[in-house]
């Protein structure tokens, strides 16, 4: 078995079990880490800074954005969320979000903007990225859901080594490994933050 399909199999299998594990927390548990989790994001001053910032809203066991996404609002910060590009495959758009955005499901059943075309910020002219993952470790390594749209979206980022946006992995503390087997389209992100802490 080569070490590719060898590293992919390895990948499957801790997706398969850190989704699950993330999946059995309560929603009170749940409500507790979004809260430490919007504690430890008040703390970095690259997110204090930033005007333009992308989240997600939470599926399958995701820590909960959503206390970070009513912040940005109070502080007069503008939220995107993703958008399943309509064509091109496996990537976003980011649409900007507001208490008043019209929204839909896309094919995964998540909710996103309805895509009012004048409201899309190119990836490029973010300031900061949110975004969630399955597993991650000390290194900056993330192992998302395996659509690899968020690493075909910002992989000029790798390719130009380009300053924006910064990405951080939101996710829970128990969502953190030793060491993740990395492939080379992976885009490494600038940090983690859970509700323990930043990595």
């Amino acid at each position: 078995m080569g070490s590719l399909s060898k590293n992919m199999n390895v990948r499957q299998a801790l997706r398969q079990s850190m989704r699950q594990k993330r999946r059995a927390l309560s929603p009170k548990q749940q409500n507790i880490a979004a809260r430490r989790l919007l504690a430890e994001i008040k703390k970095r001053p690259l997110i204090q800074k930033a005007k333009h910032l992308a989240l997600y809203l939470p599926n399958d066991g995701e820590l909960d954005p959503t206390p970070i996404i009513q912040w940005c609002w109070q502080q007069k910060k503008t939220v995107y969320l993703p958008v399943l590009h309509p064509l091109s495959h496996n990537r976003l758009w980011f649409v900007r979000y507001t208490q008043y955005t019209p929204m839909t499901r896309n094919l995964y059943g998540i909710l996103e903007p309805t895509t009012p075309y004048r409201f899309i910020r190119p990836a490029k002219m973010l300031d900061i990225v949110l975004l969630p993952l399955v597993a991650f470790d000390k290194n900056g390594g993330r192992l998302g859901m395996g659509g690899g749209y968020y690493d075909r979206t910002f992989s000029f980022i790798r390719q130009y080594n380009a300053q924006k946006p910064r990405l951080i992995g939101l996710a829970h503390e128990l969502q953190k490994v030793e060491k993740l087997p990395v492939e080379s389209w992976d885009v490494p992100l600038t940090g983690v933050v859970t509700d323990g802490g930043f990595y």
